[in-house]
């Protein structure tokens, strides 16, 4: 298959790099005047958990193939979008008049409706799917952790013959596929969990100190805990999304402890979590799902108390 990653970023990156391994054809799509600037060739150093659970660690020059231009009449058969959630309007707006005949995965975390964000590209074209990897770009370099296991989605419907493809595109790359109906529910669920997370990290400095303490893990699964009424506010059914929670309905005390342990056992989340550095995504993700509670009149103390820790890191726009 032929891939266009939309981006050189982590996950462009990581799942790009995995995809080529497995025979398929992948090439970035970066801005003008990016591809001089990134160079021929991304340092990656990451541990593969696709095959063993605490990961494969590899270390390697990665040649890549860049474009900065996009024409309607492309060949691509996959183009697969991963960008912060609140790029992903102009990026959908970008590929509208581009998508060609290729399927365009949407890989990406959003707050807003999925459907109505994705608008401008042909209905029958996406499929929606969200990544299991994480790490960070430091000195042209990508370093981060891959998982084994890889979200699908679709609104109440059974996957069409593209996502299918899709879908048998991963399995084949050595990933397990795992299979949701309500991919609404789900994303802003995922969304609303990340935003208690992160504002903890905002209120012990880093998500990495956090993780380091049961006390400061307890503290992060009450502010989860408390936008669980924010998601029943706008629709979302929790009993339907139940195992994504069932870490934070149990005691905090034991929760914690639950969490901690995850996290001593295996490596590959550690690596994910203490390389998470993107400060503003992280930021405006708080902010969104503050600015949601607030319009819906549901009280979040614990997210407000955080918000002067957070709302200095949001760029203008």
């Amino acid at each position: 298959m032929k891939i266009l990653m939309f981006g050189r970023g982590v996950i462009a990156v990581l799942y790009g790099w995995a995809l080529e391994k497995a025979g398929h054809s992948v090439e970035f799509y970066v801005r003008p005047g990016r591809a001089a600037t990134y160079g021929p060739a991304v340092p990656l150093k990451l541990l593969d958990a696709r095959a063993q659970i605490q990961g494969v660690p590899v270390e390697t020059q990665w040649t890549t193939r860049l474009r900065e231009d996009l024409p309607a009449d492309h060949d691509y058969d996959l183009l697969i979008v991963s960008v912060q959630h609140y790029r992903f309007a102009e990026v959908a707006a970008f590929l509208g008049s581009r998508v060609g005949n290729a399927t365009v995965l949407v890989f990406n975390n959003l707050w807003t409706d999925p459907q109505a964000a994705a608008a401008p590209l042909p209905a029958g074209q996406v499929a929606w799917g969200f990544p299991q990897a994480g790490g960070f770009a430091a000195g042209g370099g990508i370093t981060g952790a891959l998982f084994g296991k890889v979200l699908f989605g679709t609104f109440g419907t059974d996957p069409t013959a593209r996502e299918v493809a899709v879908r048998d595109l991963f399995r084949q790359s050595g990933f397990n596929v795992e299979e949701h109906r309500d991919w609404r529910g789900w994303l802003w669920t995922h969304f609303a969990v990340n935003a208690g997370l992160h504002a903890q990290g905002f209120v012990d400095h880093s998500p990495a100190r956090v993780i380091q303490s049961v006390a400061r893990l307890r503290q992060a699964i009450l502010q989860v805990r408390e936008l669980l009424p924010v998601l029943q506010a706008r629709g979302v059914d929790l009993k339907a999304h139940a195992a994504d929670f069932a870490i934070y309905r149990l005691p905090p005390w034991l929760g914690s402890r639950a969490f901690r342990l995850l996290f001593q056992l295996m490596r590959p989340l550690r690596v994910m979590v203490d390389s998470y550095a993107n400060n503003e995504e992280a930021a405006r993700c708080c902010a969104d799902v503050l600015a949601e509670a607030r319009r819906l009149g549901v009280p979040v103390p614990r997210l407000a108390a955080a918000e002067p820790l957070f709302a200095p890191l949001l760029a203008p726009g």
